[in-house]
């Protein structure tokens, strides 16, 4: 029979081959992801809550955008050094370091008095987020069975649970208080790391150990330039919807926030699993991410142009999900696929630079609806995934020649960390 590889010319294949299922892994895999679940919670945990913020500690609108700034700039910034810490200490030691900072970090915000504080410990908290990250996304593709695409499927169907559950668990808590979403994550947290602890086996550090330069090097690599350039633009959309999307609800009380939101979570869940593979193969990995994008900055639009009708707004924000989960996962397959560097160096390059990149964007678009109208934030994110659009469709061609160079290309990481990660799996 002929399959069509993404992006790829045709090619025959054995009628008995068969792509390996994502979801029979070794323990190791499944307890890291299952982490990555509560990990991803608190990217839209404090949704529901964001009005109840500014009503409480009465701040504004933008001064409240900041938990997701101050969350994402440390976040960028400190994906540099998850090399660095990995390599020395192995991926275990890393992973346990990030979950216990979050731990720290979220119960220590819940305990805020100020909204100047719950923003500083948001700082901390991504701080503890990308060095868990990071090595949480090379552990499970270095551990996994299968292909690269089924390995990046388990980390994305993880981020989906978590992004889906996280404004509803923000929504069940927040009910009872803003604190309550902050001390739950704590607790969660603190499971993810007993479960982590438990479940995953030693990694010792084991090949080259990687220094501050690496990402930036790892940056003159045209097709991950690119991609990194394309998701700074999909974040500031990202972000804007959901610094922005609450704010344009007024009549919602926190519960309702929390539920749609768990609908965006949940398409986005479902599109990563189910519709990113599928559109991959149909169209190409750069050809459906392009696609995707362009979807998401006429959902902005729509959400710009009918933004004093809550429906609409709903409705917008629960459909965006489907697109943004299919970025998500082609986006990161293309990256981990198309860099020739190691796959840690590979991911903090791309991380800190659309961190970084997007950590303005909850900020710029709050001051916006401050200053000009609930419009205007939807109108920036719109304006700033057009154009991504535009440097995908421009820089298309050299991610499709970095992703045809790496098929059947040796995996950038050490078979000795593999091997490492993979002790007493076997059963």
């Amino acid at each position: 029979m002929t399959t069509t590889l993404p992006d790829q010319q045709p090619t025959t294949t054995s009628p008995e081959a068969a792509p390996p299922s994502p979801w029979r892994q070794p323990r190791a895999v499944w307890a890291v992801a299952f982490a990555c679940v509560i990990a991803f919670m608190g990217i839209g945990l404090v949704d529901p809550i964001l009005k109840e913020i500014a009503a409480q500690l009465e701040a504004t609108p933008s001064q409240v955008s900041l938990l997701f700034t101050s969350y994402m700039a440390v976040m960028g910034v400190a994906m540099l050094v998850t090399g660095v810490v990995s390599s020395r200490i192995g991926a275990k030691r890393t992973l346990l370091a990030g979950l216990a900072l979050i731990i720290v970090f979220a119960a220590l915000a819940g305990t805020s008095g100020s909204v100047g504080a719950v923003i500083g410990f948001r700082a901390g908290w991504g701080l503890g987020n990308a060095l868990f990250i990071a090595t949480a996304l090379s552990t499970i593709v270095t551990a996994s069975t299968g292909s690269l695409a089924s390995a990046i499927i388990l980390f994305e169907a993880a981020l989906g649970l978590g992004i889906a559950s996280g404004p509803l668990l923000g929504g069940l808590l927040g009910e009872i208080s803003w604190r309550g979403p902050f001390f739950g994550v704590s607790v969660l947290m603190t499971v993810a790391l007993l479960a982590t602890a438990w479940l995953l086996p030693a990694t010792p550090p084991s090949g080259r150990r990687t220094g501050l330069a690496d990402p930036f090097r790892a940056l003159r690599h045209p097709a991950l330039l690119l991609l990194a350039v394309v998701a700074v633009f999909y974040n500031l959309g990202f972000f804007t919807l959901m610094a922005a999307g609450p704010f344009a609800l007024p009549s919602l009380d926190i519960m309702a926030i929390g539920w749609t939101f768990f609908g965006w979570g949940l398409l986005l869940a479902v599109a990563s699993v189910v519709v990113a593979p599928l559109l991959q193969r149909r169209l190409g990995t750069v050809t459906a991410m392009t696609a995707c994008l362009a979807l998401f900055a006429l959902d902005l639009a729509l959400m710009a142009l009918f933004a004093t009708h809550e429906p609409v707004v709903v409705v917008g924000i629960v459909v965006a999900g489907a697109f943004l989960g299919v970025v998500n996962t082609l986006v990161t397959e293309a990256v981990m696929g198309a860099a020739p560097v190691e796959r840690p160096v590979a991911s903090a390059a791309y991380s800190f630079v659309r961190f970084t990149g997007g950590a303005v964007g909850p900020f710029v678009a709050l001051k916006l609806a401050e200053h000009v109208d609930v419009a205007a934030p939807f109108w920036f994110g719109a304006g700033a995934v057009a154009l991504g659009v535009v440097v995908a469709v421009a820089g298309g061609g050299v991610v499709r020649r970095a992703l045809r160079a790496s098929e059947g290309a040796p995996a950038p990481h050490s078979e000795r960390e593999a091997a490492a990660i993979a002790v007493g799996d076997a059963d």
